[in-house]
Protein backbone atom coordinates (compact mmCIF):
# COMPACT_ATOMS: atom_id res chain seq x y z
CA UNK A 1 0.00 0.00 0.00
CA UNK A 2 1.21 3.56 -0.52
CA UNK A 3 -0.40 7.23 0.08
CA UNK A 4 -1.59 7.11 -3.61
CA UNK A 5 -3.90 4.11 -2.53
CA UNK A 6 -5.72 6.33 0.34
CA UNK A 7 -9.00 6.84 -1.75
CA UNK A 8 -11.73 8.97 0.13
CA UNK A 9 -14.20 6.33 -1.23
CA UNK A 10 -15.94 6.99 1.94
CA UNK A 11 -15.74 9.80 4.87
CA UNK A 12 -15.71 8.81 8.28
CA UNK A 13 -17.31 11.18 10.86
CA UNK A 14 -13.75 12.19 11.80
CA UNK A 15 -13.04 13.68 8.36
CA UNK A 16 -16.43 15.20 7.99
CA UNK A 17 -15.46 17.21 11.41
CA UNK A 18 -11.91 17.93 9.95
CA UNK A 19 -13.85 19.61 6.85
CA UNK A 20 -15.66 21.87 8.70
CA UNK A 21 -12.27 23.86 9.97
CA UNK A 22 -12.97 27.39 10.59
CA UNK A 23 -13.25 29.53 13.93
CA UNK A 24 -14.77 28.18 16.98
CA UNK A 25 -18.04 29.60 17.33
CA UNK A 26 -18.66 27.57 20.67
CA UNK A 27 -19.45 29.39 23.76
CA UNK A 28 -17.27 29.07 26.92
CA UNK A 29 -16.60 26.20 28.60
CA UNK A 30 -16.11 27.04 32.13
CA UNK A 31 -17.53 25.07 35.00
CA UNK A 32 -21.23 26.73 33.66
CA UNK A 33 -23.70 23.94 34.22
CA UNK A 34 -25.76 23.19 30.83
CA UNK A 35 -29.41 24.70 30.38
CA UNK A 36 -31.73 22.78 32.15
CA UNK A 37 -34.37 20.79 29.75
CA UNK A 38 -37.64 18.97 31.06
CA UNK A 39 -36.61 16.35 32.32
CA UNK A 40 -40.22 14.42 31.67
CA UNK A 41 -40.14 14.61 28.09
CA UNK A 42 -40.82 11.50 26.31
CA UNK A 43 -38.73 9.41 23.78
CA UNK A 44 -40.24 10.00 20.32
CA UNK A 45 -40.65 6.64 18.79
CA UNK A 46 -38.59 6.08 15.39
CA UNK A 47 -38.82 2.95 13.35
CA UNK A 48 -35.52 1.35 12.33
CA UNK A 49 -34.99 0.67 8.66
CA UNK A 50 -34.07 -2.50 9.13
CA UNK A 51 -32.45 -4.88 11.52
CA UNK A 52 -29.58 -7.22 11.01
CA UNK A 53 -30.01 -10.98 11.21
CA UNK A 54 -29.87 -11.85 15.27
CA UNK A 55 -26.31 -13.76 15.76
CA UNK A 56 -25.69 -13.43 19.24
CA UNK A 57 -22.48 -15.58 18.89
CA UNK A 58 -20.65 -12.90 17.69
CA UNK A 59 -21.68 -9.90 20.93
CA UNK A 60 -21.55 -7.10 18.50
CA UNK A 61 -20.10 -4.59 20.15
CA UNK A 62 -19.34 -1.21 17.65
CA UNK A 63 -19.76 -0.31 14.17
CA UNK A 64 -18.21 1.62 11.49
CA UNK A 65 -19.23 2.24 7.83
CA UNK A 66 -17.55 2.12 4.40
CA UNK A 67 -18.69 2.95 0.55
CA UNK A 68 -17.21 1.04 -1.69
CA UNK A 69 -16.14 1.94 -4.81
CA UNK A 70 -18.87 -0.27 -7.11
CA UNK A 71 -21.58 2.40 -4.94
CA UNK A 72 -22.29 -0.10 -2.12
CA UNK A 73 -21.89 0.26 1.50
CA UNK A 74 -20.64 -1.72 4.27
CA UNK A 75 -21.19 -2.00 7.86
CA UNK A 76 -18.91 -3.50 9.63
CA UNK A 77 -19.20 -4.41 13.35
CA UNK A 78 -16.84 -5.82 15.69
CA UNK A 79 -17.89 -9.53 17.35
CA UNK A 80 -16.25 -9.79 20.89
CA UNK A 81 -17.01 -13.32 21.31
CA UNK A 82 -15.74 -14.35 18.26
CA UNK A 83 -12.88 -12.69 17.36
CA UNK A 84 -14.23 -11.45 14.12
CA UNK A 85 -15.44 -8.60 12.39
CA UNK A 86 -19.52 -8.80 11.20
CA UNK A 87 -19.70 -7.17 7.71
CA UNK A 88 -23.33 -6.70 6.30
CA UNK A 89 -25.03 -4.85 3.51
CA UNK A 90 -25.37 -1.19 4.60
CA UNK A 91 -28.47 -0.45 3.08
CA UNK A 92 -30.34 -3.73 3.54
CA UNK A 93 -28.80 -5.38 6.66
CA UNK A 94 -27.96 -8.61 4.93
CA UNK A 95 -25.27 -10.23 6.41
CA UNK A 96 -21.96 -10.23 3.11
CA UNK A 97 -18.90 -11.79 5.45
CA UNK A 98 -16.99 -12.68 8.46
CA UNK A 99 -13.36 -11.03 8.37
CA UNK A 100 -11.14 -12.66 11.09
CA UNK A 101 -10.81 -15.33 14.28
CA UNK A 102 -9.38 -15.85 17.57
CA UNK A 103 -5.49 -15.02 17.49
CA UNK A 104 -2.83 -12.80 17.76
CA UNK A 105 -1.42 -12.85 14.52
CA UNK A 106 -2.02 -9.84 11.50
CA UNK A 107 -5.80 -10.66 10.65
CA UNK A 108 -6.54 -12.19 13.96
CA UNK A 109 -8.30 -10.66 16.97
CA UNK A 110 -8.71 -10.94 20.34
CA UNK A 111 -11.86 -9.27 21.71
CA UNK A 112 -12.22 -6.31 19.16
CA UNK A 113 -14.21 -3.77 20.19
CA UNK A 114 -13.89 -0.02 18.74
CA UNK A 115 -13.50 0.19 15.57
CA UNK A 116 -12.99 3.56 12.98
CA UNK A 117 -12.68 3.71 8.84
CA UNK A 118 -10.86 6.25 7.27
CA UNK A 119 -10.70 6.05 3.76
CA UNK A 120 -10.05 2.43 2.64
CA UNK A 121 -8.36 1.68 6.22
CA UNK A 122 -9.83 0.14 9.08
CA UNK A 123 -8.92 0.67 12.92
CA UNK A 124 -10.00 -2.22 14.78
CA UNK A 125 -9.26 -2.19 19.09
CA UNK A 126 -8.19 -4.87 20.50
CA UNK A 127 -9.37 -4.96 23.84
CA UNK A 128 -7.30 -8.21 24.80
CA UNK A 129 -4.30 -7.69 22.64
CA UNK A 130 -3.72 -4.48 23.96
CA UNK A 131 -3.05 -2.98 20.31
CA UNK A 132 -5.23 -1.28 17.59
CA UNK A 133 -4.88 -3.06 14.02
CA UNK A 134 -4.96 -1.62 10.88
CA UNK A 135 -6.15 -2.89 7.79
CA UNK A 136 -7.40 -2.17 4.33
CA UNK A 137 -10.18 -2.68 2.26
CA UNK A 138 -11.40 -4.58 0.14
CA UNK A 139 -9.48 -7.59 1.20
CA UNK A 140 -9.22 -6.74 4.86
CA UNK A 141 -5.31 -7.12 4.73
CA UNK A 142 -3.49 -6.22 7.42
CA UNK A 143 -1.23 -3.48 6.88
CA UNK A 144 -0.25 -2.16 10.52
CA UNK A 145 -0.58 -2.40 14.43
CA UNK A 146 0.17 -0.38 17.23
CA UNK A 147 -0.38 0.34 21.31
CA UNK A 148 1.64 -2.73 22.78
CA UNK A 149 3.44 -2.06 25.47
CA UNK A 150 1.24 1.53 25.84
CA UNK A 151 -2.22 0.26 26.07
CA UNK A 152 -3.97 -1.91 28.77
CA UNK A 153 -7.45 -2.24 28.64
CA UNK A 154 -8.06 -0.30 25.46
CA UNK A 155 -11.78 0.12 23.90
CA UNK A 156 -13.18 3.12 21.84
CA UNK A 157 -11.41 5.28 19.58
CA UNK A 158 -12.03 8.29 17.90
CA UNK A 159 -9.89 9.72 14.68
CA UNK A 160 -9.56 12.87 12.29
CA UNK A 161 -7.18 14.27 9.76
CA UNK A 162 -5.10 16.71 11.18
CA UNK A 163 -3.06 16.82 7.55
CA UNK A 164 -2.76 15.25 3.99
CA UNK A 165 -1.32 11.99 5.23
CA UNK A 166 -1.62 12.27 8.97
CA UNK A 167 -4.18 11.26 11.82
CA UNK A 168 -4.74 12.01 14.95
CA UNK A 169 -6.15 9.19 17.44
CA UNK A 170 -7.05 8.65 20.60
CA UNK A 171 -7.95 5.57 22.12
CA UNK A 172 -9.64 5.09 25.93
CA UNK A 173 -7.87 2.91 28.22
CA UNK A 174 -9.95 1.35 30.88
CA UNK A 175 -7.76 -0.49 32.94
CA UNK A 176 -8.76 -1.28 36.17
CA UNK A 177 -6.93 -1.98 39.75
CA UNK A 178 -8.85 -5.34 40.14
CA UNK A 179 -10.60 -6.05 36.65
CA UNK A 180 -12.59 -8.95 38.36
CA UNK A 181 -14.80 -6.40 40.68
CA UNK A 182 -14.48 -3.12 39.00
CA UNK A 183 -12.33 -1.58 41.53
CA UNK A 184 -10.98 1.74 39.52
CA UNK A 185 -7.43 2.99 39.76
CA UNK A 186 -6.74 5.35 42.19
CA UNK A 187 -7.43 9.06 40.98
CA UNK A 188 -3.82 9.86 40.12
CA UNK A 189 -3.52 7.32 37.77
CA UNK A 190 -6.07 8.22 35.76
CA UNK A 191 -4.62 10.81 33.78
CA UNK A 192 -3.93 7.54 31.48
CA UNK A 193 -7.77 7.45 30.59
CA UNK A 194 -7.20 8.62 26.87
CA UNK A 195 -3.70 7.43 25.10
CA UNK A 196 -3.55 9.92 21.91
CA UNK A 197 -1.22 8.95 18.56
CA UNK A 198 -0.08 10.86 15.41
CA UNK A 199 -0.76 8.14 12.84
CA UNK A 200 1.57 8.80 9.19
CA UNK A 201 0.43 7.40 6.30
CA UNK A 202 3.42 8.00 3.48
CA UNK A 203 4.81 5.27 2.52
CA UNK A 204 3.73 1.48 2.35
CA UNK A 205 3.15 0.57 5.64
CA UNK A 206 1.47 3.22 8.54
CA UNK A 207 2.93 4.11 11.43
CA UNK A 208 1.80 5.28 14.52
CA UNK A 209 3.85 7.20 17.22
CA UNK A 210 2.42 7.57 21.05
CA UNK A 211 2.27 11.16 21.69
CA UNK A 212 0.83 11.05 25.16
CA UNK A 213 -2.07 10.23 27.22
CA UNK A 214 -4.59 12.67 29.38
CA UNK A 215 -7.42 12.31 31.48
CA UNK A 216 -8.66 14.38 34.19
CA UNK A 217 -7.94 13.26 38.49
CA UNK A 218 -10.41 15.26 40.19
CA UNK A 219 -13.37 13.66 41.65
CA UNK A 220 -15.74 15.48 39.62
CA UNK A 221 -13.79 15.60 36.22
CA UNK A 222 -11.89 11.81 36.39
CA UNK A 223 -12.94 9.08 33.69
CA UNK A 224 -13.42 5.95 36.14
CA UNK A 225 -14.84 3.74 33.23
CA UNK A 226 -14.61 4.81 29.32
CA UNK A 227 -15.36 3.56 26.57
CA UNK A 228 -16.92 5.80 24.08
CA UNK A 229 -15.31 8.70 22.61
CA UNK A 230 -15.85 11.16 19.90
CA UNK A 231 -14.69 14.99 19.11
CA UNK A 232 -15.08 18.09 17.36
CA UNK A 233 -12.11 20.63 16.52
CA UNK A 234 -14.26 23.01 14.88
CA UNK A 235 -15.90 23.75 18.54
CA UNK A 236 -12.41 22.58 20.81
CA UNK A 237 -14.59 19.70 22.10
CA UNK A 238 -14.56 15.82 22.67
CA UNK A 239 -17.33 14.56 24.59
CA UNK A 240 -16.69 11.18 26.70
CA UNK A 241 -18.52 8.91 28.10
CA UNK A 242 -18.20 7.98 31.67
CA UNK A 243 -19.68 4.54 32.54
CA UNK A 244 -19.27 3.83 36.26
CA UNK A 245 -23.13 3.99 37.79
CA UNK A 246 -21.59 4.38 41.32
CA UNK A 247 -20.66 7.95 40.60
CA UNK A 248 -23.35 8.83 37.83
CA UNK A 249 -22.92 7.86 34.10
CA UNK A 250 -23.34 11.15 31.82
CA UNK A 251 -20.57 12.22 29.28
CA UNK A 252 -17.96 14.76 29.85
CA UNK A 253 -16.81 17.58 28.42
CA UNK A 254 -13.02 17.88 27.44
CA UNK A 255 -11.23 20.24 25.69
CA UNK A 256 -9.45 18.72 22.19
CA UNK A 257 -6.00 19.43 24.50
CA UNK A 258 -7.14 16.59 27.00
CA UNK A 259 -8.13 19.25 29.74
CA UNK A 260 -11.88 18.72 31.29
CA UNK A 261 -13.85 21.96 31.10
CA UNK A 262 -16.17 21.32 34.52
CA UNK A 263 -19.11 20.72 32.58
CA UNK A 264 -20.99 17.36 31.77
CA UNK A 265 -24.16 16.37 29.87
CA UNK A 266 -27.37 16.53 32.23
CA UNK A 267 -26.95 13.20 34.35
CA UNK A 268 -30.52 13.12 34.78
CA UNK A 269 -30.93 12.09 30.70
CA UNK A 270 -29.36 8.82 31.44
CA UNK A 271 -31.50 6.53 33.17
CA UNK A 272 -29.43 3.48 32.23
CA UNK A 273 -25.79 4.39 31.00
CA UNK A 274 -24.36 6.19 28.59
CA UNK A 275 -22.32 4.67 26.13
CA UNK A 276 -21.97 5.92 22.24
CA UNK A 277 -21.61 8.89 20.86
CA UNK A 278 -21.49 10.59 17.70
CA UNK A 279 -21.69 13.73 15.73
CA UNK A 280 -24.10 15.31 12.83
CA UNK A 281 -22.18 17.97 11.56
CA UNK A 282 -22.25 20.95 9.06
CA UNK A 283 -19.78 22.92 7.63
CA UNK A 284 -21.04 26.32 9.06
CA UNK A 285 -20.57 24.55 12.63
CA UNK A 286 -23.99 23.97 13.28
CA UNK A 287 -25.29 20.40 14.15
CA UNK A 288 -25.88 17.40 16.28
CA UNK A 289 -24.52 15.33 19.13
CA UNK A 290 -25.87 11.89 19.44
CA UNK A 291 -25.66 10.16 22.97
CA UNK A 292 -26.87 6.09 24.01
CA UNK A 293 -28.66 5.75 27.34
CA UNK A 294 -27.99 1.72 27.16
CA UNK A 295 -31.84 0.76 28.40
CA UNK A 296 -32.10 -3.31 28.64
CA UNK A 297 -36.17 -2.11 27.38
CA UNK A 298 -35.30 -0.21 24.34
CA UNK A 299 -32.08 2.00 23.61
CA UNK A 300 -32.78 5.71 24.16
CA UNK A 301 -31.09 8.39 21.74
CA UNK A 302 -31.02 11.91 23.30
CA UNK A 303 -29.74 14.60 20.87
CA UNK A 304 -27.93 17.50 22.03
CA UNK A 305 -27.19 20.67 20.07
CA UNK A 306 -23.36 20.34 18.66
CA UNK A 307 -22.49 24.20 19.62
CA UNK A 308 -24.09 25.02 22.74
CA UNK A 309 -24.99 21.27 24.26
CA UNK A 310 -28.54 22.29 25.09
CA UNK A 311 -31.00 18.90 24.88
CA UNK A 312 -33.03 18.48 21.47
CA UNK A 313 -35.00 15.51 22.24
CA UNK A 314 -35.09 11.88 22.50
CA UNK A 315 -35.82 8.91 20.58
CA UNK A 316 -36.29 5.27 20.74
CA UNK A 317 -36.68 2.64 18.12
CA UNK A 318 -38.97 -0.51 17.73
CA UNK A 319 -36.61 -2.72 18.50
CA UNK A 320 -33.25 -1.80 19.00
CA UNK A 321 -32.04 -1.80 23.19
CA UNK A 322 -28.71 -2.43 25.17
CA UNK A 323 -26.95 -0.29 22.44
CA UNK A 324 -23.19 -0.32 22.68
CA UNK A 325 -21.54 1.42 19.70
CA UNK A 326 -23.17 3.52 17.30
CA UNK A 327 -21.84 4.99 13.70
CA UNK A 328 -23.49 7.95 12.17
CA UNK A 329 -22.83 7.52 8.57
CA UNK A 330 -23.05 10.96 6.87
CA UNK A 331 -22.01 9.82 3.34
CA UNK A 332 -25.21 9.28 0.77
CA UNK A 333 -25.96 5.75 0.21
CA UNK A 334 -28.46 4.05 -2.00
CA UNK A 335 -30.94 3.70 0.76
CA UNK A 336 -30.01 6.68 2.65
CA UNK A 337 -29.16 9.93 0.79
CA UNK A 338 -29.00 12.32 3.75
CA UNK A 339 -27.31 9.45 6.01
CA UNK A 340 -27.86 6.72 8.38
CA UNK A 341 -27.25 5.75 12.33
CA UNK A 342 -26.17 2.77 12.53
CA UNK A 343 -26.42 1.23 16.59
CA UNK A 344 -25.55 -2.02 17.94
CA UNK A 345 -28.52 -4.42 19.33
CA UNK A 346 -28.59 -6.33 22.57
CA UNK A 347 -24.90 -7.80 21.74
CA UNK A 348 -26.68 -9.89 18.23
CA UNK A 349 -27.00 -7.46 15.72
CA UNK A 350 -27.44 -3.81 14.61
CA UNK A 351 -30.33 -1.50 13.75
CA UNK A 352 -30.42 0.96 11.27
CA UNK A 353 -32.19 4.61 11.64
CA UNK A 354 -32.70 7.04 8.35
CA UNK A 355 -31.31 10.24 9.20
CA UNK A 356 -34.55 11.61 7.53
CA UNK A 357 -37.01 10.08 9.52
CA UNK A 358 -35.03 10.99 12.93
CA UNK A 359 -34.72 14.64 11.51
CA UNK A 360 -38.80 14.20 11.15
CA UNK A 361 -39.31 13.45 14.25
CA UNK A 362 -37.30 15.35 16.04
CA UNK A 363 -37.75 18.86 14.35
CA UNK A 364 -34.48 18.73 13.05
CA UNK A 365 -32.29 19.62 9.84
CA UNK A 366 -32.66 16.91 7.46
CA UNK A 367 -29.50 18.22 5.37
CA UNK A 368 -27.06 21.14 6.22
CA UNK A 369 -28.45 23.23 2.69
CA UNK A 370 -31.39 23.64 4.56
CA UNK A 371 -32.06 25.42 7.92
Amino acid sequence: MNAHSLRPLALSLALLLTACAGPATRPDSSSDPLPDAPENMPAILVAEAFMTPPMLEHEIDSVAAWNAPDGSTWLIATGKQTSQLVVYDGDTGALRRTVGGPGDAPGQFNRPNGIAVYADLVFVVERDNQRVQVLQLPDFTPVAQFGRGELLTPYGLWLREVKPGELELMVTDSFMADFRTELVPPLDQLDQRVKRYRVQLEGKTPTATLLGSFGDTTPAGALRMVESIAGDPMHDRLLIAEEDLRVGTTLREYRMDGTYTGRDLPPERFQAQAEGVALWACQDGSGYWITVDQSADRTVFHLFDRVTLDFRGSFKGNTVALTDGISLHSVATRRFPEGVLYAAHDDRGVGAFDWRDIAKALDLRQNCDTP
